[in-house]
């Protein structure tokens, strides 16, 4: 190579640096619900996409977290845990399939 091209491919090298330093960086946040007392808390919840949502139970009894067509999650005994990540913006309401009573919501903006 000759010094005029290293010269040009060292400024490339050195514009793609600036550029991806100056990039933002990418939203992840993590958030946990918890599951106690036949509840979840908090019931309502706000988070940006790209984040990631957990729910704990801390109950003495399983219970599971569903949103229709959306997220299932397995049956969770005490102290188990289930996490989903929101790719996409909008409501997500949820509720446990074993206690229909038992509802949430996440809104993703």
């Amino acid at each position: 190579m000759t010094f005029a091209t290293l010269r040009r491919l060292g400024i490339r090298i050195a514009v793609a640096a600036l550029l991806t330093s100056q990039m933002p960086a990418a939203h992840c946040a993590e958030t946990t619900i918890t599951i106690d007392n036949f509840t979840f808390t908090p019931a309502q919840l706000t988070v940006k996409v790209g984040d990631t949502v957990t729910w704990k139970n801390h109950d003495d009894i399983p219970h599971t977290v569903v949103s229709a067509g959306k997220f299932r999650s397995k049956t969770m005994d005490t102290d188990d845990s289930y996490s989903f990540t929101f790719t996409a913006a909008g409501e997500y309401k949820y509720f446990c399939s074993l206690h229909p009573h038992m509802t949430g919501m996440v809104k993703v903006e």
